[in-house]
């Protein structure tokens, strides 16, 4: 029984390390940036709304380009634009995300 509750207890542990490593968000390094994208700003829909500039996202390894759009600003936030960063082993995107005022 106690050889049983073991292998049962490695078990888990070993899914639940497996579950918790995927879902850890890891940084994309690219040596070369990503062409930037030309859109075309539309009229906001109404006067108070914020623009999101455009974003990058990674999917599958590699940077995709997010459009711009507007949005209904969230009260007492400020939104913080997205930029490249730099490390010795390349560029990554920090993503843009609303702060606290």
């Amino acid at each position: 029984m106690k050889k049983l509750f073991f292998k049962f207890f490695v078990a888990t542990f070993i899914l639940i390390c497996a579950a918790v490593t995927t879902h850890a968000q890891t940084r994309v390094y690219v040596k070369v940036r990503p062409t930037a994208v030309v859109v075309a700003k539309p009229a906001a829909p109404h006067a108070h709304y914020v623009w999101i500039g455009d974003e990058w996202e990674v999917k599958e390894g590699t940077y995709v380009h997010v459009a711009g759009h507007w949005v209904e600003p969230h009260k007492g936030y400020v939104w913080v634009p997205g930029h490249w960063a730099t490390e010795q082993k390349g560029d990554y995107w920090v993503p843009g995300h609303w702060r606290k005022i």
